[in-house]
């Protein structure tokens, strides 16, 4: 006996899927299923803030171009 917990899609017919491990073998397997009663709704996240950190350029001759960075032969 294994314990599994995943996320399941309840279609309107009454149809269930869900994703198991791959290691399950295919074909017919007595499960036992536990229904949280509020369905799971997509929470907002917050989006992360950085501030700019100056640091200025390690020296007034580099550019960092591509050409400066790379000897491909591209113009």
């Amino acid at each position: 006996m294994r314990t599994v917990e995943t996320t399941a899609t309840v279609m309107a017919d009454g149809t269930l899927t869900a994703q198991v491990p791959p290691d399950i073998p295919p074909g017919e397997h007595q499960v036992v299923l536990v229904i949280d009663e509020k369905s799971l709704t997509k929470k907002e996240r917050l989006s992360l803030k950085f501030s700019a950190y100056p640091v200025g350029l390690i020296s007034e001759d580099s550019t960092f171009r591509r050409e400066d960075l790379y000897d491909d032969g591209r113009k």
